[in-house]
């Protein structure tokens, strides 16, 4: 069964494709939230986000010297972020403990992602410097990307658009939930 494209009034040139619409990307795109400065006082997101409560900061797990936070302008679905509450830039100026419970936080945070949604894999990392790509370089933040068989599809590289199957408050809830007690 074919049918005749749609009449697209306002859209440019009629093309016949849909449009999905995510006017909360432009919040991202406009640096909405992002950081005046580099110190902990110039606008950082993520030294403000543990004075709110779980739910409201996304946050899906407090350890002692870091927690595991969703990402507001997430790759995936599931997209975390361990991120240390003191305010540094560079991991090389972490402390032993910080690092640790990094490397803990992410190794919980593996296996929340798999029990909760199923991921088969992961993009793990961090960009160091507004050069390798970090939207917010002066606090560290690692990156924890749950990925599935054949999850890649054509939004991202033809409609410049992330296709997500969850809010992101059922996910922070669904993760939080499958967190690993130990």
């Amino acid at each position: 069964m074919t049918s005749e494209p749609e009449q697209q009034w306002g859209v440019g040139i009629q093309d016949a494709f849909q449009r999905l619409w995510t006017p909360h990307r432009m919040a991202y795109i406009q640096g909405e939230n992002k950081p005046t400065g580099p110190g902990a006082d110039d606008g950082c997101p993520f030294c403000s986000i543990p004075a709110k409560s779980d739910e409201d900061g996304l946050i899906v797990k407090r350890g002692e010297q870091v927690y595991a936070v969703l990402n507001l302008y997430p790759y995936n679905g599931g997209h975390l972020m361990v991120v240390p509450y003191r305010h540094v830039a560079d991991y090389t100026d972490l402390t032993e403990p910080e690092t640790v419970e990094l490397a803990a936080l992410t190794k919980q945070a593996m296996t929340a992602l798999r029990t909760a949604s199923g991921a088969h894999g992961f993009n793990i990392g961090m960009n160091q410097g507004t050069v390798a790509g970090a939207g917010i370089a002066a606090h560290l933040h690692q990156h924890i990307v749950p990925r599935w068989g054949g999850d890649t599809n054509f939004m991202p590289v033809v409609g410049h658009t992330r296709v997500l199957p969850q809010l992101l408050a059922d996910t922070r809830k669904m993760l939080a939930e499958a967190w690993p007690t130990a």
